[in-house]
């Protein structure tokens, strides 16, 4: 296991919880985390973070639930294999970090067309 450079703003909007689950998805999806990999316990996450540890477990379920993780009685929880089956195996996945990305956007006061153009800059960054 390397060091996560997941970091945590309480001063943000955006849960604590939420955070934590964009950044280890954005880790897992760029594949800066490999299938295999194994990631902190609860527990040392929320004490490196200074969090509760109920607040990391909630990230994790949420990332077990977009099958991003996989998590065993006794041997930790690691970054899962990538789905494979239906056209589009990553529709779970994306779905996650567009709800993390506009929550985010609207914790700054970003409106709905705003977050659009965000994303269009982003997409095609030579055509703003």
């Amino acid at each position: 296991m390397h060091e996560l450079a997941v970091r945590v703003d309480t001063t943000s909007q955006v849960p604590p919880y939420a955070q934590i689950r964009a950044q280890l998805g954005a880790l897992i999806l760029t594949g800066r985390l490999a299938e295999g990999d194994r990631l902190p316990t609860v527990r040392q996450l929320a004490t490196d973070l200074g969090l509760a540890p109920g607040t990391v477990a909630r990230a994790y379920r949420e990332l077990e639930a977009a099958e991003l993780i996989r998590t065993r009685r006794g041997a930790g929880s690691r970054v899962a294999a990538p789905p494979s089956g239906p056209a589009s195996p990553y529709a779970s996945q994306l779905a996650t970090l567009a709800r993390d990305f506009t929550s985010a956007a609207r914790a700054l006061g970003a409106d709905t067309e705003a977050i659009l153009t965000a994303v269009r800059v982003a997409l095609d960054p030579g055509d703003p």
